[in-house]
């Protein structure tokens, strides 16, 4: 498994990232929240991510930027979960809800969490 995040996994349309917020479906691990949409690329790959931190927690871009690049870390080493256990392409989007700057363990054990609660509603939902 290749742990580094290129720029064909993320995502870059505009019009993607408006399906993803208007058709998308969540799924939470306070203070991080998904929103995931089964899609199809032209591309080989299989997962498109975006992290974002909101300007209304944090006005400052220093601190918004730090955010995103733990969120971008956590999702980077723990990806393996989600590309060995899925067959189809989706667009993730990740969102940090909390209102106190985080540190790398508790982004990192948020993040698997909520991987995995993804891995088990993707799983539920092939099956039915």
């Amino acid at each position: 498994m290749d742990f580094s995040f290129p720029k064909n996994e993320r995502i870059k349309s505009k019009k993607l990232m408006e399906a993803i917020f208007t058709e998308g479906k969540n799924l939470n691990n306070f203070p991080l929240k998904l929103i995931y949409l089964p899609s199809d690329f032209d591309d080989d790959t299989q997962f498109k991510v975006a992290v974002v931190a909101p300007k209304r927690n944090f006005k400052k871009a220093v601190d918004r930027n730090r955010i995103k690049r733990l969120m971008r870390e956590a999702y980077r080493l723990n990806k393996g979960v989600i590309f060995n256990n899925s067959e189809r392409d989706f667009a993730l989007v990740f969102l940090y809800l909390g209102k106190e700057m985080p540190d790398f363990q508790l982004m990192e054990s948020k993040m698997t969490g909520l991987l995995e609660k993804f891995l088990k509603k993707i799983a539920n939902e092939e099956a039915v």
